[in-house]
């Protein structure tokens, strides 16, 4: 319904620098062999329980009211819904990682890239690597004022901020400190325009469409941890063992947190 509006285009270009103890860089070591009897992890990542709602914003409270309502509920809020789940119970947006990989196949993320298009990020979730740019493309008539923050579950520090959305654009470094390796980017004139990102340590990752499934390719023989993760729920983890030339099927299960009962 809503079609791309295309206009000169705005480049803010991030290099993302993630610190040793992160295990992302180059104390991770990671390095790129032929792989010749690697085998295949796939898998789907469902939700069970009831789906937590979309967060609304009143449209009167930010800026550009007019353009930025191209993607209203009709009501005067402009929802965000940060958990999408397709009927079937596949979760959408997580990201699905290997961990601790040491060597393998090439590691061909060179850029990650992202739009600002009719008041919103795309896509919602990202990943990003270690000393590679991070682009973000603005297509609205517009400013965004992009507010960069690295976080863990219990710590959040802003790593850039600025009205760097403009006709003029700029250019700036995200460094990741203390281990962490997830990120938020949030608008901050418009409150709703919000993306996530995860920092990848290898190529052994995917990120899950709308139905939930997920497939990894080329993973050497070996004993790993596959870890889910997603921006609003907590991850989850588990050990798998991945044979030469064969097929490794992982299955997660997400709920929404405040729905555990505590024993």
């Amino acid at each position: 319904m809503f079609a791309k509006r295309f206009v000169p285009v705005v480049t803010l270009i991030l290099t993302a620098l993630v610190g040793p103890a992160s295990g992302v860089g180059p104390a991770s070591g990671y390095q790129e062999i032929q792989v010749t009897n690697g085998g295949n992890v796939s898998g789907t990542v469902r939700f069970t329980g009831t789906v937590p709602p979309a967060k609304a914003f009143e449209f009167w409270r930010a800026p550009n009211r007019d353009f930025c309502a191209g993607h209203s509920d009709g009501s005067g809020y402009r929802l965000l819904q940060e958990v999408w789940v397709e009927p079937g119970g596949g979760l959408k947006n997580v990201v699905v990682t290997i961990e601790d990989v040491k060597k393998g196949k090439a590691f061909e993320l060179k850029e990650t890239k992202l739009e600002a298009n009719i008041c919103l990020f795309f896509p919602f979730v990202s990943v990003v690597r270690d000393r590679h740019p991070m682009t973000v493309f603005n297509l609205d008539p517009v400013s965004h004022d992009l507010q960069v923050y690295e976080r863990d579950r219990e710590h959040v520090f802003i790593m850039f901020h600025r009205p760097s959305l403009t006709r003029t654009g700029t250019t700036d470094k995200l460094i990741f400190t203390g281990g962490r390796r997830e990120m938020t980017m949030q608008c901050g004139m418009h409150p709703y325009m919000q993306a996530h990102g995860v920092a990848v340590q290898n190529p052994y990752y995917a990120v899950t469409g709308l139905d939930g499934t997920f497939e990894i390719t080329d993973l050497p023989p070996g004993t790993y941890r596959i870890r889910a993760w997603h921006p609003a729920l907590p991850f989850h983890e588990q050990q798998i063992t991945v044979l030469p030339n064969e097929k490794t099927t992982v299955e997660f299960t997400f709920t929404d947190p405040h729905e555990i009962v505590q024993p």
